[in-house]
Protein backbone atom coordinates (compact mmCIF):
# COMPACT_ATOMS: atom_id res chain seq x y z
CA UNK A 1 0.00 0.00 0.00
CA UNK A 2 1.36 3.19 -1.01
CA UNK A 3 1.10 6.27 1.64
CA UNK A 4 -0.08 9.02 -0.25
CA UNK A 5 -2.19 8.93 -4.43
CA UNK A 6 -1.83 11.67 -5.71
CA UNK A 7 -5.20 12.09 -8.34
CA UNK A 8 -5.44 14.41 -11.41
CA UNK A 9 -9.03 14.70 -12.80
CA UNK A 10 -7.99 15.01 -16.05
CA UNK A 11 -10.22 17.18 -19.27
CA UNK A 12 -8.53 18.33 -21.88
CA UNK A 13 -4.89 19.44 -20.60
CA UNK A 14 -2.32 18.66 -22.96
CA UNK A 15 -0.59 21.86 -22.84
CA UNK A 16 -0.10 21.71 -19.03
CA UNK A 17 -0.47 17.81 -17.75
CA UNK A 18 3.56 16.72 -18.59
CA UNK A 19 4.47 19.53 -16.30
CA UNK A 20 2.11 18.06 -13.74
CA UNK A 21 3.05 14.76 -14.10
CA UNK A 22 6.65 15.40 -13.63
CA UNK A 23 6.17 17.38 -10.33
CA UNK A 24 4.24 14.18 -8.99
CA UNK A 25 7.13 11.57 -10.14
CA UNK A 26 9.69 13.53 -9.25
CA UNK A 27 8.36 14.05 -5.61
CA UNK A 28 11.49 13.17 -2.98
CA UNK A 29 8.76 10.93 -1.10
CA UNK A 30 8.20 8.23 -3.11
CA UNK A 31 5.62 6.11 -2.08
CA UNK A 32 2.91 7.59 -3.28
CA UNK A 33 0.97 6.43 -6.62
CA UNK A 34 -0.67 9.25 -8.83
CA UNK A 35 -3.78 8.21 -10.83
CA UNK A 36 -4.64 9.81 -13.94
CA UNK A 37 -8.69 10.39 -13.87
CA UNK A 38 -9.63 10.58 -18.01
CA UNK A 39 -12.80 12.24 -17.98
CA UNK A 40 -13.14 11.99 -21.62
CA UNK A 41 -11.68 15.24 -23.71
CA UNK A 42 -11.23 15.68 -27.10
CA UNK A 43 -7.43 15.99 -26.63
CA UNK A 44 -3.97 14.32 -26.67
CA UNK A 45 -3.58 14.84 -22.31
CA UNK A 46 -4.63 11.01 -21.71
CA UNK A 47 -1.87 9.98 -24.33
CA UNK A 48 0.66 12.01 -22.69
CA UNK A 49 -0.02 10.36 -19.40
CA UNK A 50 0.15 6.75 -20.82
CA UNK A 51 3.56 7.56 -22.11
CA UNK A 52 4.78 8.46 -18.76
CA UNK A 53 2.71 5.84 -17.33
CA UNK A 54 4.87 2.99 -19.38
CA UNK A 55 8.38 4.29 -17.64
CA UNK A 56 6.93 4.61 -13.99
CA UNK A 57 4.23 2.03 -12.75
CA UNK A 58 3.24 4.40 -9.66
CA UNK A 59 1.11 6.39 -12.41
CA UNK A 60 -2.39 4.76 -13.28
CA UNK A 61 -4.77 5.84 -15.83
CA UNK A 62 -8.15 5.11 -14.80
CA UNK A 63 -11.17 5.86 -17.51
CA UNK A 64 -14.71 7.44 -17.14
CA UNK A 65 -17.32 6.01 -19.64
CA UNK A 66 -18.41 10.08 -20.30
CA UNK A 67 -17.99 13.24 -19.17
CA UNK A 68 -18.74 13.03 -15.32
CA UNK A 69 -17.50 16.14 -14.53
CA UNK A 70 -14.82 17.81 -11.94
CA UNK A 71 -16.42 16.88 -9.01
CA UNK A 72 -17.47 13.12 -10.03
CA UNK A 73 -14.10 12.24 -11.57
CA UNK A 74 -12.22 12.99 -8.58
CA UNK A 75 -14.71 10.62 -6.93
CA UNK A 76 -13.94 8.30 -9.32
CA UNK A 77 -10.01 8.46 -8.40
CA UNK A 78 -10.55 8.55 -5.32
CA UNK A 79 -12.41 4.97 -4.74
CA UNK A 80 -9.78 3.27 -6.60
CA UNK A 81 -6.64 4.88 -4.39
CA UNK A 82 -4.49 2.38 -2.40
CA UNK A 83 -3.74 4.50 -0.16
CA UNK A 84 -5.08 6.08 3.23
CA UNK A 85 -4.70 9.85 2.21
CA UNK A 86 -5.02 11.53 -0.54
CA UNK A 87 -3.88 14.96 -2.39
CA UNK A 88 -5.88 16.34 -5.47
CA UNK A 89 -3.69 18.18 -8.38
CA UNK A 90 -5.62 20.01 -10.96
CA UNK A 91 -3.37 18.91 -14.35
CA UNK A 92 -2.68 22.63 -15.43
CA UNK A 93 -1.29 22.75 -11.89
CA UNK A 94 1.78 21.64 -10.46
CA UNK A 95 3.20 20.51 -7.46
CA UNK A 96 6.78 21.84 -5.01
CA UNK A 97 8.55 18.17 -5.10
CA UNK A 98 8.42 18.54 -1.58
CA UNK A 99 5.30 18.76 -1.36
CA UNK A 100 4.41 15.10 0.15
CA UNK A 101 7.65 14.69 2.04
CA UNK A 102 6.69 17.57 4.17
CA UNK A 103 2.82 16.10 4.66
CA UNK A 104 4.60 12.62 5.77
CA UNK A 105 6.56 15.03 8.14
CA UNK A 106 3.23 15.89 9.99
CA UNK A 107 1.49 12.59 9.76
CA UNK A 108 4.79 10.84 11.34
CA UNK A 109 4.09 13.53 14.71
CA UNK A 110 0.60 12.95 14.76
CA UNK A 111 -1.00 9.99 12.77
CA UNK A 112 -4.06 10.61 13.54
CA UNK A 113 -4.78 14.12 11.83
CA UNK A 114 -7.32 13.79 8.99
CA UNK A 115 -6.53 17.20 7.13
CA UNK A 116 -3.12 18.91 6.48
CA UNK A 117 -3.41 22.36 4.78
CA UNK A 118 -0.84 24.18 3.32
CA UNK A 119 -0.08 27.16 0.88
CA UNK A 120 -0.79 27.51 -2.92
CA UNK A 121 1.87 30.14 -4.97
CA UNK A 122 -1.15 32.08 -7.27
CA UNK A 123 1.08 32.64 -10.84
CA UNK A 124 -0.33 35.32 -12.75
CA UNK A 125 0.79 38.62 -13.73
CA UNK A 126 1.30 38.95 -9.98
CA UNK A 127 2.25 36.85 -7.81
CA UNK A 128 -0.24 35.79 -4.81
CA UNK A 129 -0.23 33.06 -2.33
CA UNK A 130 -3.55 30.94 -1.27
CA UNK A 131 -2.57 31.13 2.49
CA UNK A 132 -3.50 31.59 6.10
CA UNK A 133 -2.91 34.19 8.48
CA UNK A 134 -1.91 31.98 11.16
CA UNK A 135 0.79 29.92 12.80
CA UNK A 136 1.57 26.28 11.40
CA UNK A 137 0.35 23.76 13.67
CA UNK A 138 -2.13 20.96 14.80
CA UNK A 139 -5.89 22.54 15.74
CA UNK A 140 -9.34 20.69 16.52
CA UNK A 141 -12.26 21.45 14.14
CA UNK A 142 -13.72 24.26 16.50
CA UNK A 143 -10.04 25.83 16.23
CA UNK A 144 -9.27 25.41 13.23
CA UNK A 145 -12.87 27.39 11.62
CA UNK A 146 -12.87 29.85 14.55
CA UNK A 147 -9.46 31.36 12.85
CA UNK A 148 -10.47 30.61 9.19
CA UNK A 149 -13.47 33.36 10.09
CA UNK A 150 -11.69 35.50 12.20
CA UNK A 151 -8.54 35.68 9.52
CA UNK A 152 -11.01 36.53 6.88
CA UNK A 153 -8.63 34.45 4.31
CA UNK A 154 -10.45 31.14 3.54
CA UNK A 155 -10.41 28.86 0.41
CA UNK A 156 -12.23 25.97 -0.42
CA UNK A 157 -10.55 24.12 -2.55
CA UNK A 158 -9.63 20.29 -2.72
CA UNK A 159 -6.32 21.13 -3.96
CA UNK A 160 -3.64 22.69 -1.43
CA UNK A 161 -4.18 20.16 1.16
CA UNK A 162 -3.80 16.12 2.00
CA UNK A 163 -6.85 14.09 2.84
CA UNK A 164 -7.56 10.97 5.06
CA UNK A 165 -9.36 8.86 1.94
CA UNK A 166 -12.31 8.10 4.59
CA UNK A 167 -13.18 11.58 5.71
CA UNK A 168 -13.58 11.96 1.98
CA UNK A 169 -15.42 9.29 0.82
CA UNK A 170 -17.66 9.86 3.96
CA UNK A 171 -18.00 13.31 3.03
CA UNK A 172 -18.88 12.39 -0.47
CA UNK A 173 -21.77 10.18 0.96
CA UNK A 174 -23.21 12.61 2.72
CA UNK A 175 -23.91 15.41 0.02
CA UNK A 176 -26.38 12.36 -1.42
CA UNK A 177 -26.24 13.83 -4.89
CA UNK A 178 -28.33 11.69 -8.06
CA UNK A 179 -26.00 10.04 -10.48
CA UNK A 180 -26.04 12.01 -13.05
CA UNK A 181 -25.36 15.71 -11.42
CA UNK A 182 -22.31 16.93 -13.29
CA UNK A 183 -20.61 20.26 -10.90
CA UNK A 184 -17.52 21.93 -12.28
CA UNK A 185 -18.47 25.62 -11.06
CA UNK A 186 -17.84 25.54 -6.88
CA UNK A 187 -17.96 21.68 -6.48
CA UNK A 188 -15.14 22.51 -3.92
CA UNK A 189 -17.75 23.67 -1.69
CA UNK A 190 -19.72 21.00 -1.40
CA UNK A 191 -17.00 18.48 -0.09
CA UNK A 192 -15.27 21.12 1.82
CA UNK A 193 -17.89 21.59 4.69
CA UNK A 194 -18.53 17.99 4.83
CA UNK A 195 -15.01 17.18 5.86
CA UNK A 196 -14.68 19.98 7.85
CA UNK A 197 -17.76 18.99 10.23
CA UNK A 198 -16.24 15.85 10.48
CA UNK A 199 -12.50 15.92 10.47
CA UNK A 200 -11.14 15.71 14.10
CA UNK A 201 -7.67 16.70 14.39
CA UNK A 202 -6.37 19.36 11.34
CA UNK A 203 -2.95 20.41 10.72
CA UNK A 204 -1.62 23.86 8.85
CA UNK A 205 1.72 24.00 7.44
CA UNK A 206 2.78 27.86 6.43
CA UNK A 207 4.67 26.31 3.45
CA UNK A 208 3.86 27.25 -0.48
CA UNK A 209 3.67 23.38 -1.81
CA UNK A 210 1.21 24.31 -4.38
CA UNK A 211 1.41 26.02 -7.91
CA UNK A 212 -1.68 27.46 -8.81
CA UNK A 213 -1.74 28.59 -12.53
CA UNK A 214 -4.87 30.33 -14.04
CA UNK A 215 -6.32 28.89 -17.20
CA UNK A 216 -8.18 31.37 -19.13
CA UNK A 217 -9.64 28.59 -21.38
CA UNK A 218 -10.83 26.43 -17.84
CA UNK A 219 -14.59 25.93 -17.65
CA UNK A 220 -14.84 28.91 -15.51
CA UNK A 221 -12.85 31.55 -17.36
CA UNK A 222 -15.04 30.67 -20.12
CA UNK A 223 -17.56 33.21 -22.17
CA UNK A 224 -19.15 30.60 -24.41
CA UNK A 225 -22.78 31.57 -23.00
CA UNK A 226 -23.81 27.96 -23.22
CA UNK A 227 -21.18 26.80 -20.93
CA UNK A 228 -21.92 30.35 -18.49
CA UNK A 229 -25.62 29.34 -18.55
CA UNK A 230 -24.05 25.91 -17.00
CA UNK A 231 -22.21 27.44 -14.74
CA UNK A 232 -24.78 29.31 -13.20
CA UNK A 233 -26.94 26.26 -12.87
CA UNK A 234 -24.00 24.53 -10.64
CA UNK A 235 -23.94 27.64 -8.80
CA UNK A 236 -27.69 27.34 -8.25
CA UNK A 237 -27.55 24.17 -7.21
CA UNK A 238 -24.27 24.81 -4.81
CA UNK A 239 -25.73 27.57 -3.08
CA UNK A 240 -29.16 25.11 -3.01
CA UNK A 241 -27.38 22.82 -0.75
CA UNK A 242 -25.87 25.19 1.25
CA UNK A 243 -28.80 27.15 2.42
CA UNK A 244 -30.81 23.53 2.85
CA UNK A 245 -27.87 21.78 4.95
CA UNK A 246 -25.36 24.62 6.44
CA UNK A 247 -26.43 28.06 5.75
CA UNK A 248 -27.20 28.49 9.87
CA UNK A 249 -23.51 27.75 10.39
CA UNK A 250 -21.53 31.21 10.68
CA UNK A 251 -18.51 29.41 8.34
CA UNK A 252 -20.72 28.47 5.69
CA UNK A 253 -22.73 31.68 5.50
CA UNK A 254 -19.33 32.82 4.22
CA UNK A 255 -19.25 30.42 1.94
CA UNK A 256 -22.51 30.83 0.62
CA UNK A 257 -21.93 35.06 0.04
CA UNK A 258 -18.88 34.02 -1.83
CA UNK A 259 -20.64 31.56 -4.25
CA UNK A 260 -23.16 34.10 -4.62
CA UNK A 261 -20.30 36.51 -6.03
CA UNK A 262 -19.23 33.62 -8.59
CA UNK A 263 -22.79 33.34 -9.51
CA UNK A 264 -22.66 37.42 -10.38
CA UNK A 265 -19.60 37.24 -12.44
CA UNK A 266 -21.22 34.18 -14.65
CA UNK A 267 -24.43 36.01 -15.23
CA UNK A 268 -22.60 39.23 -15.64
CA UNK A 269 -21.13 37.02 -18.79
CA UNK A 270 -23.95 36.76 -20.45
CA UNK A 271 -25.35 39.92 -23.05
CA UNK A 272 -27.97 42.02 -21.41
CA UNK A 273 -31.17 39.48 -22.33
CA UNK A 274 -34.40 38.60 -20.73
CA UNK A 275 -32.48 35.64 -19.31
CA UNK A 276 -29.84 38.04 -17.88
CA UNK A 277 -32.75 39.55 -16.25
CA UNK A 278 -34.27 37.05 -14.95
CA UNK A 279 -31.55 35.40 -13.45
CA UNK A 280 -30.75 39.00 -11.67
CA UNK A 281 -33.56 38.65 -10.53
CA UNK A 282 -33.80 35.69 -8.71
CA UNK A 283 -30.66 36.22 -6.74
CA UNK A 284 -30.59 38.54 -3.52
CA UNK A 285 -28.23 41.45 -4.10
CA UNK A 286 -25.18 41.22 -1.79
CA UNK A 287 -24.49 44.22 0.29
CA UNK A 288 -21.66 46.58 -0.29
CA UNK A 289 -20.78 45.46 3.93
CA UNK A 290 -20.16 42.03 3.27
CA UNK A 291 -18.23 42.58 -0.11
CA UNK A 292 -15.80 45.09 1.21
CA UNK A 293 -15.24 42.41 4.27
CA UNK A 294 -14.43 39.79 2.07
CA UNK A 295 -12.42 41.85 -0.70
CA UNK A 296 -8.93 40.26 -0.10
CA UNK A 297 -10.94 36.62 -1.04
CA UNK A 298 -13.03 37.54 -3.34
CA UNK A 299 -9.70 38.98 -5.42
CA UNK A 300 -8.89 35.23 -5.56
CA UNK A 301 -11.83 33.82 -7.32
Amino acid sequence: MFKISIILPTYNVEQYIARAIESCINQTFKDIEIIVVDDCGNDNSINIAKEYSKKDKRIKIIHNEKNLGLLRARYEGVKVANSPYIMFLDPDDYLELNACEECIKILDEQDEVDLVFFNAIVESNVISYKKFDFNSGFYSKKEFVKKIIANKNLYWTMWGKLIRKKLYLEAFASLRLEKDVKINMAEDVLLYYPMLSQAQKIAYMNCNLYHYVPNNNSICNTKNEVLVKNNIQELQLVLNYLRQNYILNKYCSVLYVLIKYLLYIQIYKIKRTKLMVTLLAKINILTLKILFKYKKFLKQC
